[in-house]
């Protein structure tokens, strides 16, 4: 739907002013949220929360999945057998459970442990699904609201997947958007694929004295890490290498029998990810065979094994695909200067099936990310809010 054209409705100016009516709620709600634990993997609690909320507002078939992502449908489509529009937020952080969630207030600073990734986003969809259902909105195409667990690191994108799977309970949707930490500026319509992997290269231990000439684990992990820094993508795409975390060892006195590092390869083509792991592959086991012809005669060789601890998939829409133009148009809308850009969220998952996927921040402005340190402050807070109901609105289209 043309933003123009929703801009002359009723129902949306309605749902205009009551969203910004809602502000001070809203940022009262991303603190309540903030404070509910919900590490990857671990998202039960904040699920519930949600759940029930959703269940106050009365949408259709408040429900958590199978994997833990919370549903609901928004009702009275007026044709309800169009392909839906999805809106979400994840629902995990990067913190564990013993992380102190209590938030502290500098300035018109707020600083807690992912109060903007994600539980502004959280927030922000909540508030979407309220003003929908207070306004009387009546859309042409049905509406699914979902909050997405696994989305960060471990996760892997799990909520998503499980979303999108070959035979599951949610029609493919016309549309999926993604509300996801501040910003009213950026529109991400390009997914950055990643590929994890874990290399272990064991081998037979021993004194460091009496046993040296054995084959060392560490030795070759670090000779294997200097040469896969070497290594470039192609030309034609931007890959990135990053050695993440890195072990091994039991004491200083002894040739370590394990040593282990984890590897995050990232890149928008995914074929220039799959080439650069084969890259890493082979260049792990070239090491691995160098050390293990150097070795002490009779000393047990090493062994090698990687395998793929995360896949998050590639893909894009074009600039001018009509979610992209409306999120556009919403944009400029607040007063913003739209920026297309491309980064690894939720949208992954849709956007690497074809489906027609975008991912926006949801107002305000923060910092420090994935730190304790993150902050979150709600100068042009209801900016995003407004921004993401135009977009979704437009995708939908309304009666």
């Amino acid at each position: 739907m043309n933003l123009n054209d929703l801009l002359t409705r009723p129902a949306a100016r309605r749902a205009r002013a009551l969203i910004r009516q809602l502000e001070e709620e809203t940022f009262a709600e991303q603190l309540r949220i903030v404070t509910i634990p919900a590490p990857s993997l671990h998202e039960g609690q904040r699920a519930e929360f949600v759940r029930k909320r959703f269940d106050a507002l009365r949408l259709c078939r408040p429900h958590v999945d199978e994997v833990g992502n919370v549903l609901a449908g928004l009702p009275g489509a007026s044709q309800p057998e169009l392909a839906p529009v999805v809106l979400s937020a994840h629902l995990d952080t990067v913190f564990g459970p013993e992380t102190y969630l209590i938030p502290r207030h500098v300035g018109n600073r707020v600083y807690a442990p992912g109060v903007t990734d994600n539980a502004r986003g959280v927030a922000a969809l909540l508030t979407v699904a309220r003003v929908l259902v207070e306004s009387g909105m009546r859309t042409r195409a049905p509406i699914w609201f979902a909050g997405t667990v696994g989305e960060e690191g471990i996760g892997d994108l799990r909520g998503a997947k499980h979303l999108f799977r070959p035979g599951g309970n949610l029609a493919r949707p016309s549309a999926f958007i993604a509300l996801d930490g501040s910003g009213i500026r950026r529109i991400v319509h390009r997914a950055i694929g990643a590929r994890r992997l874990r290399v272990e290269i064991t081998g037979p231990g021993g004194h460091s004295w009496s046993d040296w000439g054995a084959p060392n684990p560490l030795h070759a992990l670090g000779r294997g890490i200097d040469r896969i820094l070497r290594l470039h993508g192609p030309a034609r795409s931007k890959v990135t290498l990053t050695v993440a975390r890195a072990g091994g060892g039991t004491t200083v006195n002894a040739i370590p029998a394990t040593a282990w590092l984890e590897l995050d390869l990232r890149g928008e083509a995914s074929e220039a990810v799959a080439e650069l792991e084969k890259a890493c592959r082979r260049t792990f086991q070239e090491v691995v065979d160098g050390e293990n012809r150097e070795r002490r005669a009779g000393s047990e060789a090493l062994k090698l094994t990687v395998r793929v601890i995360g896949d998050r998939p590639s893909g894009q829409i074009p600039e001018t695909a009509p979610l992209v133009s409306a999120a556009v148009a919403a944009t400029r809308m607040v007063g913003a200067r739209p920026e297309l850009v491309a980064s690894s969220t939720d949208a992954n998952v849709p956007l690497s099936l074809g489906i027609p996927a975008v991912a926006l921040g949801a107002g305000g402005e923060s910092g420090g990310i994935h730190t304790t340190e993150e902050w979150f402050c709600n100068r042009e807070g209801v900016l995003g809010l407004e921004r993401a109901l135009l977009t979704v609105l437009c995708a939908a289209g309304v009666e």
